[in-house]
């Protein structure tokens, strides 16, 4: 799998576990280490995430577009990602993340994730 198709499976269950407002969902896409700057000051691991995440008003849905991804290693990747968060009851927000993913067994996961407004 290419670069573009690790970051769009990992970004697609992020997605899956925003749409379904399961923060543990969106949680279980990080490393356990990994360090995760929202739009508040950034922590590190799972607890934070799934923290960050059941904090968001109920009703929140993202979409996303990979606009860039490139292979740094056999084992480590980088994406830079538009998000468009759309609220119930608020406009919606559109934020740039940059995400580095490595392998972890089988598996890709988020390491590093950082969010910025556009």
């Amino acid at each position: 799998m290419d670069a573009e198709g690790i970051v769009t499976l990992a970004m697609d269950e992020w997605k899956a576990g925003i749409d379904a407002h399961d923060p543990d969902r969106v949680a279980a896409v990080f490393t356990q280490d990994a360090v995760f700057q929202g739009l508040r000051p950034y922590g590190v691991g799972r607890a934070v995430v799934s923290a960050y995440y059941d904090s968001q008003p109920s009703g929140m849905t993202v979409s996303y577009r990979v606009l860039e991804s490139r292979t740094l290693a056999a084992d480590a990747v980088i994406g830079y990602v538009r998000a468009t968060f759309e609220f119930v009851d608020q406009d919606s927000l559109d934020l740039n993340v940059g995400v580095a993913l490595t392998r972890v067994g089988d598996e890709w996961l988020v390491a590093q994730y950082q969010a910025s407004r556009v």
